[in-house]
């Protein structure tokens, strides 16, 4: 598309640019933009510091993930046509949710209005301003995002990584020591080596005598084709010449079916941020219990060395548990070649339920995901969409306002797939795929975190769980 050159009004252009007209989506006239005339160009330190600040600090700081820091001005400046064209395109700050269902807190999208200004700040020659107009910095715990822990836990030994080849998942176990049952209010797990982890899951292992379950308050069906189908566990569980089937369980399986028993604590993949939990709910540690790692480490062609952690903070008093199940299908069958292929599964309630986060999570086939809600009554809505999957962005997404769901509701949620040769990441578009574990192979999730409606702010019986 040719582009062009016009005379315009600055505010014009970014009308035209943005789609919008001559008014700013906050109300202001188009004869000035916060509170200044809109012919005076934006500078760093009055105009977008601020916006920088509150949506893209948070992660573009020393430490931290993304690859440069936007705290100061003399960072910025080299960055800026890249800031122009990634704001303009909404390409960041990332946020996969399609605005149109749900309202989410900790909402990074730009405003239109920060979005002109930003590009009208480029275009007029990405000056500095007045050093003295800077708001002053966020401040941050160094090396944390959730703030300065209570406690750090941390693998016990390092993991030597090789540098090519399939790993399998990883466990380690780290005893808490906990001395009594503790409430974590905010968790978050840090990589060893970003390079090579695809995803970290903690969970917690209670002692023996606190492993007593409980009716789920969510049972989970995989929905598909007839014939397109199947059955992953089954057919794990029937392998005769399996090792340890004559003489018993291996030392492997054995500590599976123990790690079976484990509560999800915190999930770390790519894009996602460390839970805040919301007020009044949290994570219960029982006293005597154990940390479990799952590490799943990807190579790259280099050799890594990972010892990955995972730090919390913990609730003043008791809080509600919240607890995360997984509304997945590990049955389905992916065609080689299929460019639209839908796999669904569905999570009914048998008990009155307030969800408070969603969480999609597929591969590098996965194309857009939805989740809708029945409620006993008939009535039907959408409460969820990413119409466009980012396999680096695996957001969680936590509501403004927990969903109430009566008691019979049900979640379905519907994903679609690319095993086409259009799709640039698809690793082999002729393998024909089944739920597994590795990054080339594909899997289907709508991770959901929830509390019971009428469960008292006390321990109750771990239920289901999910890996990514």
């Amino acid at each position: 598309m040719k582009r062009i050159t016009m005379t315009l009004p600055a505010a014009a252009v970014a009308a035209v640019w943005l789609g919008t007209g001559a008014v700013g989506v906050s109300g202001q006239s188009a004869a000035t933009y916060n509170g200044s005339p809109l012919g005076s160009a934006p500078t760093f330190s009055k105009d977008v510091a601020p916006i920088l600040y509150k949506s893209c600090v948070s992660c573009h700081r020393p430490g931290e993930a993304a690859p440069m820091s936007l705290m100061s001005y003399h960072q910025v400046r080299p960055y800026a046509s890249a800031v122009r064209r990634r704001v303009l395109n909404r390409e960041m700050p990332p946020w996969t949710a399609d605005p149109q269902y749900g309202h989410f807190r900790d909402d990074r999208q730009l405003s239109n209005a920060e979005i002109r200004t930003l590009v009208r700040w480029v275009d007029a020659g990405a000056k500095e301003g007045d050093p003295k107009d800077l708001p002053p910095e966020p401040r941050f715990e160094a090396g944390w995002q959730i703030g300065k822990p209570d406690v750090v836990f941390e693998m016990p030994v390092a993991f030597e990584i090789p540098a090519s080849g399939e790993i399998p998942y990883q466990y380690f176990e780290v005893p808490t020591n906990f001395k009594e049952d503790t409430w974590v209010q905010a968790v978050e797990s840090r990589y060893g080596d970003p390079a090579h982890v695809h995803h970290l899951i903690v969970s917690v292992l209670p002692p023996e005598n606190r492993r007593a379950r409980a009716e789920n308050a969510i049972q989970v069906k995989s929905i598909n084709l007839p014939g397109q189908q199947v059955n992953i566990r089954q057919r794990t569980s029937n392998c005769a010449t399996c090792p340890g089937r004559e003489t018993g369980l291996t030392e492997e399986q054995a500590a599976s079916q123990r790690r079976a028993g484990a509560i999800p604590l915190v999930n770390h993949a790519l894009g996602e941020d460390p839970p805040v939990f919301p007020d009044g709910t949290g994570r219960l540690i029982p006293a005597g219990s154990t940390l479990v790692f799952q590490m799943h480490y990807t190579a790259n062609g280099t050799v890594g060395h990972d010892r990955s952690k995972v730090g919390m903070i913990f609730a003043k008093r008791p809080l509600q548990q919240l607890h995360q199940v997984a509304i997945s299908n590990n049955q389905f069958v992916l065609p080689a070649g299929a460019s639209n292929y839908q796999i669904e599964a569905e999570g009914t309630f048998t008990e009155a339920v307030k969800v408070w986060s969603v969480h999609g999570h597929m591969h590098l086939r996965g194309r857009d995901m939805q989740y809708d809600v029945t409620y006993p009554d008939g009535r039907t809505e959408t409460i969820f969409r990413i119409p466009k999957w980012d396999f680096a962005w695996q957001q969680e997404f936590w509501l403004d306002q927990p969903l109430e769901l009566p008691k019979g509701s049900k979640i379905h949620v519907t994903a679609h797939f690319d095993n086409s040769e259009a799709n640039i990441f698809n690793p082999d578009p002729k393998a024909v795929l089944t739920w597994g574990d590795q990054v080339w192979e594909e899997m289907m999730g709508g991770f959901i975190q929830y509390t019971v409606g009428s469960e008292p702010r006390s321990e109750r019986a771990s239920r289901n769980g999910g890996g990514l």
